[in-house]
């Protein structure tokens, strides 16, 4: 990116002050996990939005499906002077925060299901272009001959589904302190008809060892720990949850090194990797419908399209 000139940094102090003002007509907002809503908008001039930033869009992990669909995504809206940071989602969550509670301007890579739009006010830029997609699914993929070696577990992944408040209510308890182990048992204690479905008919097996790879995202580490919750106490399965990347657990799975994972967001977001892979595993559908990705920005920040940051 190019340096920024003596004019366009004019142009961001003039943004800087006017946000400024917006926050003190409007006062601070309170720190804590539960952040109000901001019912104004900052009124950050749509020209100086890319000086305000700093031409930055918070990612998270290299690799990750949402990273690659965003670099597309760029190209597509000729943002050729933007850089997409790379980091990891507890890294891009905790920046989210601070500019939130600062009301300063920020845009990152998000998704949903996710607690933050349920602790925060954000919203996507609209993708006129539809660069990112419609709604997704997250799939449940095993690897191949995982329903000869572990029928029982290969019968409740293939039942396994459960819907997106499911899943924020997991994410909700562990942002509030809860190790995701202690937020996993707990909800499969309060939903035990909707665990005993998917678990239905299905005898219990003696210690036998299982792996797990999922992506350190908050929405993938409450599923992943919802289904070892399940495999071991209401079926007997010994369960490792090994924490990889994006491309390596794709991978694993279809080399066989683990059994299986419940983190494919398709048919956009991972589709690069069921193309390379697709052969290798075996697809068992869909274990949440109503999946979004996009550029999210808190709602405070008067921008409302992906095309309106070139």
């Amino acid at each position: 990116m190019n340096k920024v000139t003596r004019k366009n940094a004019l142009t961001w102090v003039v943004a800087a002050a006017i946000m400024l003002a917006g926050c003190s007509q409007q006062g601070s907002t309170p720190t804590g996990a539960t952040i109000g809503h901001n019912p104004n908008p900052v009124q950050v001039p749509k020209n100086a939005i890319g000086e305000a930033v700093g031409y930055k869009i918070i990612g998270i992990d290299a690799g990750a499906g949402s990273m690659v669909k965003t670099e597309e995504v760029m190209k597509l809206y000729g943002l050729d002077n933007w850089q997409l940071v790379e980091g990891s989602d507890a890294a891009m969550t905790a920046a989210l925060t601070r500019a939130y509670e600062q009301k300063q301007p920020i845009i990152i890579t998000g998704w949903t299901p996710h607690w933050m739009f349920k602790k925060l006010d954000l919203k996507y830029l609209q993708d006129p272009k539809n660069g990112f997609g419609g709604a997704e699914q997250i799939h449940t993929i095993v690897r191949k001959g995982l329903k000869q070696d572990h029928p029982a577990a290969y019968r409740f992944l293939d039942a396994f589904q459960w819907k997106p408040a499911d899943m924020e209510a997991v994410m909700v308890h562990i942002l509030d302190g809860k190790k995701p182990e202690e937020a996993a048992a707990e909800w499969v204690k309060n939903n035990e008809d909707k665990v005993g479905k998917w678990v239905e008919g299905l005898a219990p097996v003696q210690k036998e060892k299982l792996t797990i790879a999922y992506v350190a995202w908050d929405s993938e580490i409450a599923s992943s720990h919802i289904v070892k919750e399940v495999l071991e106490t209401k079926l007997g399965y010994e369960v490792e949850l090994s924490q990889v990347q994006a491309g390596p657990m794709w991978a694993g799975v279809a080399m066989g090194d683990v059994d299986g994972m419940v983190a494919a967001w398709l048919p956009s977001t991972d589709a690069s990797y069921l193309k390379k892979f697709g052969d290798q595993l075996e697809d068992l559908g869909p274990n949440l419908d109503g999946t979004k990705i996009g550029l999210v920005v808190p709602g405070y920040m008067n921008i409302q399209s992906i095309e309106e940051l070139k």
